[in-house]
């Protein structure tokens, strides 16, 4: 276990926006900063980082806390991981110290997932080297000049076709089938536990250690879908993965480089050709995330998708993503109809490398595309040109390579730099739009506790009179929780450390909720307190369990309980505050 003053030390050594922009692109909106979430699929940035409170808030999925719970999540570690992680980033030497009894658990929870992993992929990997189940996979690879060597390093496997091959695998190996399914690789229905992947070949994926975080399943005919994933889980955030990275980081730290494909079977292609500074997205688009974590490791990146129109919109996609993290990008092209994979088969890796060398830079790209999409032939298309690609030409940081691009377009359209200034100037720039809405629907009695909470943490009045009247009279459940850890830190100080405060939480869901309300406190300030802690509390009167259901709890519960003592409680207040309505 980390000793909590050198916790203290790591966090304010580093600040929370340097931590979150190394995977995901930030603009500052007045005090915040704001971004796409790396835990969840958004095209309007819900996600906010507060640098004077040290804190995160994603307002679409809910997900907040500070420095080292992002670096949980995202990088799928235990609290001491996360922050021997930032240590390292800090230049600051880590002393261990005994782990508590819920860090012990979390550790030992995060072993068993791995553990589990590894279960499963031995399983796949012995049906697919032995017995006649694995012959279809062996016969596939064979076809597709897959050799035992390429096989072993990418730790190939094959699910059989059976209802429940792994389940049985798990169960007979000890490992816990409820954690399996938190994994996402096995299900539960009415009939019983059953596998999710089934006559498969299997690809497992790995973080950038090595360790088996999820799997990737590809039929062996022309059936759909060609693949499936698994779903996230608490080790795989898929917007935050690179398939192969492990594989690829020695090539890239040597050429400094890095190459992107879409398909697993493209960068088994370029691997075994010897080109190996490669990576996969898994199943999914590029992210901002991604690029955050390309940036971490090379100065620049290929990108190498298919040649056809889906192809080139996922490069203009992810041409945003390096822009905005400065990142110079190129496209490699390949002859219509050819993938990596494909192109290997026919030519020699020397070609490839040529083909790598003659990559355009990826605006450059963006340029001519949007050009042969709308010929500059017309006034109304060169407008259309300009307008199209304004966005994307503002984010060029480097002023010689803009002014380059600058005079390139002119030349391209046949306009004057004047005017394409002038037009330029006229857009409006890119605002990005701050969500203050959470997505999860409350009930009235929810909203209540919440507003209540959001009184604690911007008054230090309302704490008296919560104090007074008696948290548990109030709250229940994680309402309550919280309102008490809020209270008892603020007992001598107004304002707490609420960054160190949201690191020393253990419940994921108690972090998420204040780090909401302190994102949203700025709502309330400047309200008279007293009259919404008076509506609150007569609103949760009428929503309040009537003395009925008290007295149904109260018979059948042990009168030496705390929660009968707390219901024993909650009916005299709602007496006494029904006799005052």
């Amino acid at each position: 276990m980390i000793p909590e003053e050198k916790v203290r030390e790591v966090a304010e050594r580093l600040s929370i926006v340097e931590v979150v922009s190394d995977y995901v692109p930030l603009r500052r909106a007045g005090g915040n900063y704001l971004g796409l979430c790396p835990f969840h699929a958004e095209k309007t940035p819900s996600f906010n980082v507060n640098p004077a409170r040290e804190i995160f808030h994603c307002f679409g999925c809910g997900a907040g806390g500070n420095a080292f719970s992002f670096v949980m999540k995202i990088e799928g570690v235990s609290f001491p991981e996360a922050v021997k992680l930032l240590a390292r980033k800090a230049g600051i030497e880590i002393e261990e110290r005994q782990l508590t009894p819920s860090e012990k658990k979390a550790q030992d929870e995060h072993t068993q997932f791995l553990r589990i992993n590894e279960l499963t992929t031995s399983y796949y990997r012995s049906i697919l080297l032995q017995g006649q189940e694995g012959n279809p996979a062996r016969q596939y690879l064979s076809n597709r000049s897959v050799g035992a060597d390429i096989s072993e390093a990418y730790r190939l496997g094959f699910a059989p076709d059976r209802r429940d091959g792994l389940v049985k695998h798990l169960k007979n190996n000890g490992a816990e089938l409820d954690s399996a399914l938190k994994l996402g690789i096995i299900r539960k229905a009415d009939s019983g536990w059953y596998d999710l992947f089934r006559n498969r070949l299997i690809f497992p994926i790995r973080d950038a250690r090595g360790q088996v975080i999820a799997f990737a399943g590809r039929v062996l005919d022309e059936a759909l879908p060609k693949y499936i994933n698994s779903p996230e889980s608490p080790l795989y955030h898929k917007s935050s993965v690179l398939f192969g990275l492990d594989m690829a980081l020695p090539s890239i730290r040597t050429s400094n480089s890095v190459i992107i494909v879409e398909g697993y079977f493209d960068h088994l292609a370029l691997y075994r050709a010897g080109v190996q500074n490669v990576v996969a997205t898994c199943g999914t688009a590029l992210t901002g995330t991604h690029a955050g974590l390309i940036k971490r490791h090379a100065e620049r990146v290929y990108t190498l998708f298919d040649s056809d129109n889906a192809g080139k919109k996922a490069t203009i996609r992810s041409m945003e993503f390096f822009l905005e993290q400065r990142i110079p990008a190129y496209v490699i092209s390949l002859p219509a109809g050819d993938d990596p994979d494909s192109f290997l088969s026919k030519h020699s890796t020397d070609l490839f490398i040529e083909q790598r060398n003659k990559a355009l830079p990826i605006f450059d790209f963006f340029v001519r595309a949007l050009l042969q999409e709308t010929p500059p032939s017309s006034v109304n298309n060169k407008v259309k040109v300009i307008n199209e690609l304004a966005a994307s030409f503002r984010k060029i940081s480097n002023g010689a390579e803009r002014t380059l691009y600058e005079k390139e377009i002119c030349r391209l359209i046949d306009i004057s730099a004047h005017e394409f200034r002038k037009q330029l100037g006229s857009l409006p720039s890119v605002r990005v739009s701050e969500s203050l809405v959470s997505a999860e629907k409350k009930s009235e009695n929810d909203r209540y506790q919440e507003m209540l909470l959001a009184l604690i943490v911007c008054f230090p009045e309302a704490r008296i009179a919560i104090r007074e009247e008696g948290p548990d009279t109030l709250f229940e459940g994680d309402y309550l929780h919280l309102a008490e850890i809020i209270l008892s830190e603020t007992v001598e100080i107004d304002s707490p450390d609420w960054g160190f405060l949201l690191g020393r939480m253990e419940k994921q869901e108690l972090k998420d909720l204040l780090s909401h309300l302190l994102f949203s406190s700025g709502k309330i300030e400047g309200m008279d307190w007293r009259v919404a802690f008076e509506e609150c509390k007569q609103g949760m009167v009428k929503k309040q369990i009537s003395f009925k259901n008290i007295s149904l709890r109260l018979a059948v519960i042990d009168p030496d309980t705390d929660e009968y003592a707390m219901l024993l409680r909650q009916a005299d207040a709602l007496r006494t505050r029904k006799s005052k309505l």
